[in-house]
């Protein structure tokens, strides 16, 4: 029976790529991913590159082929899990009426929030994990700062526009923060910050940031 794997690949780097994502590679017939996630794999039999635009179109392309018969491994930057592809691919497969018909194993990865935590030194089960992509937003992130814990979160468009946000609905402008970007890459930066700095700087799109 053709499988769809579903492999995280980590934060970037391919120091942080497991045996078991590039196993499910190698098992599989065609491997979807962004251009940045395909070269992390040059032993992937057939690539199908995968882009901002065409993301919905691709994942249903995957669940049609494994379908039809041919084995496929979706990439996911991070872990799957968690603001990755696990969730929209799970929704196709349920719009098509093919729970019970599409043998599917998930294979995780390092999140760049763990490698913040990690970076940070932050125990997982003393902080509160957020994601802004999709909900630019959302107001629950208001709710749960001041319980205590520090919040780690992925911003949706730019650490600025988030910084901003915050800043619009009330937090401290000197409550201090951490900026994490392009984690596990030769040019990984850590700052230091609060968040009035934060709304005034620029960084890459490949950012985490705490909340302290």
């Amino acid at each position: 029976m053709s499988k769809l794997y579903i492999a995280g690949i980590g934060p970037g780097s391919e120091d942080f790529v497991t045996p078991a994502a590039r196993k499910s590679v190698a098992s599989a017939e065609i491997t979807i991913g962004s251009k940045r996630a395909l070269e992390l794999f040059p032993e992937a039999n057939e690539i199908v590159p995968l882009n901002v635009k065409d993301v919905q179109e691709k994942l249903e392309m995957a669940v049609d082929m494994v379908h039809d018969g041919t084995s496929v491994c979706v990439l996911s930057t991070g872990d799957p899990g968690f603001s990755g592809v696990l969730k929209p691919i799970k929704r196709i497969i349920k719009e098509k009426g093919l729970e019970n018909k599409i043998a599917l194993e998930v294979i995780p990865g390092i999140s760049s929030l763990q490698l913040c935590a990690a970076r940070q030194e932050i125990p997982w089960d003393e902080a509160d994990l957020m994601t802004f992509h999709g909900r630019e937003n959302s107001l629950e992130v208001i709710d749960i700062l001041d319980n205590g814990r520090p919040t780690i979160a992925l911003p949706s468009k730019s650490t600025r526009d988030m910084a901003q946000f915050l800043l619009d609905n009330g937090v401290d402008p000197q409550r201090e923060v951490a900026i994490c970007e392009r984690l596990s890459y030769p040019d990984e930066k850590v700052v230091s910050s609060t968040l009035q700095e934060v709304a005034q700087s620029d960084f890459t799109y490949m950012c985490v940031m705490v909340i302290y």
